[in-house]
């Protein structure tokens, strides 16, 4: 079967209704590294381990309202085994509760054929709304690479350029520390993808091991933008966006640097690889 590109970029993706409350807001938290430190009462904010002072981490909204892996629905006509995220992106429009019921939506915003044997592309987004008051909380987006569907008589653009970097030095750097087991926590976000939890899957895969997920990867980054260009102030963390480069080994460190205009990239330091690249972060405008 092979992509209709009327039928997938028009394909009805099921909306999805979410409660949440403390617990998930707090394992969010720890399994992107807040909290490593016990003592620094700003990290402890954000994993539920103060109790005058309990924040969400922006970064979340990544892991509200996942509507699955859709793609596996052989109606999209899309070749689920060959499917890899190549970027992610983040809008915080208001701030986020520590508890409510939240709605998702998901939709497909373009299609970009890169030709046979060469993948497509696929744009998407999705809007967070309070189910309260239908009040817009958050806008997520991302790109697909389709790897086995190329070829298929799509559009050949438009393609979305990637943001590049200074030339310069980073201005600043900050390490986070991925623990052995940091994908076993992580998993419990709503990923369950045994690539990242057994080690019998991820041999088929390639890898001597489990990888991290990269939207682990992803909150990791952003925790080290919380934390440099926010000073753990979630009311001034804006948007982010970044292309995921390489896989990363749970217990390797994570280093973002990151530059005053709100360039940053990522990179396993143990193997000095960036993982995720081409980013920009932008600080919220005071109301």
């Amino acid at each position: 079967m092979t992509i209709d590109h009327d039928k997938l970029l028009n394909f009805d993706i099921p909306e999805i209704q979410q409660s949440y409350g403390p617990a998930e807001v707090a394992l969010y938290g720890l399994s992107v590294g807040m909290g490593q430190d016990p003592t620094d009462l700003r990290q402890l904010a954000y994993t539920g381990g103060l109790a005058d002072d309990r924040r969400v981490m922006p970064a979340i909204v990544n892991v509200l309202g996942h509507p699955g892996f859709w793609l596996s629905n052989p109606e999209t006509g899309v070749n689920a085994l060959k499917v890899v995220h190549g970027e992610q992106g983040i809008t915080i429009h208001r701030a986020i509760p520590e508890q409510a019921t939240i709605r998702a939506r998901t939709r497909v915003t373009g299609l970009v054929d890169k030709g046979e044997g060469r993948g497509a592309l696929m744009y998407y987004e999705k809007q967070i709304r309070d189910a309260t008051d239908d009040s817009l909380i958050a806008t997520c987006t991302g790109t697909t690479f389709l790897r086995g569907d190329g070829g298929y008589g799509g559009p050949a653009g438009p393609v979305k350029p990637a943001h590049q970097l200074p030339e310069t030095p980073p201005d600043h750097v900050f390490d986070t520390p991925t623990r052995l087991e940091q994908a076993l926590y992580y998993r419990w976000n709503g990923d369950p993808n045994p690539l990242h939890l057994d080690p019998r899957v991820a041999a088929k895969a390639g890898f001597d091991r489990p990888i991290l997920h990269g939207m682990c990867s992803f909150g990791c980054a952003a925790h080290a933008l919380l934390a440099v260009m926010c000073d753990y102030d979630a009311s001034r963390f804006g948007a982010m966006a970044g292309r995921f480069t390489a896989h990363v080994f749970p217990g390797e460190t994570l280093r973002t640097e990151i530059w005053s205009d709100g360039s940053f990239r990522t990179r396993a330091v143990e193997r000095d690889k960036v993982v995720i690249g081409n980013g920009l972060f932008r600080v919220k405008e005071a109301a």
